[in-house]
């Protein structure tokens, strides 16, 4: 579903590439991390949605089978537990297309996020 072609200049633009019920997902997890990041600054980097708040913070990208979601490699350490019913890797896991995102989680590991990147200061 993920748009290798696609060069989008802002969220809005990535996310009307998609169908409706996968856009509702993205603009859900997109509100999430506002929420959680207040003040952080909206971009794309890598071609998908990125928040950015003293560094990169987040990103994400819908993709056929699953949502990814980017919090760097500290941000799925920290959280390692809650996410062990999900694929992840390193720096990403992989939350899938036909399940409820875990909202709740996400906005926490946004909110670590935000934290560790005010720390860099």
């Amino acid at each position: 579903m993920s748009n290798d072609k696609m060069n989008p200049a802002k969220i809005d633009e990535y996310i009307s590439t998609f169908p409706e019920a996968v856009r509702i997902k993205l603009e859900r997890l997109r509100q999430t991390i506002r929420e959680a990041a207040p003040g952080a600054e909206e971009a794309i980097s890598y071609k998908i949605p990125t928040f950015k708040m003293n560094g990169n913070l987040v990103h994400f990208a819908a993709f056929k089978k699953h949502i990814g979601f980017y919090p760097e490699p500290s941000g799925i350490e920290a959280f390692k537990e809650e996410l062990t019913k999900y694929e992840s890797a390193a720096g990403s896991v992989k939350f899938p297309i036909d399940e409820d995102l875990p909202l709740d989680l996400i906005r926490r590991i946004v909110k670590f996020r935000v934290k560790e990147n005010q720390e860099k200061k």
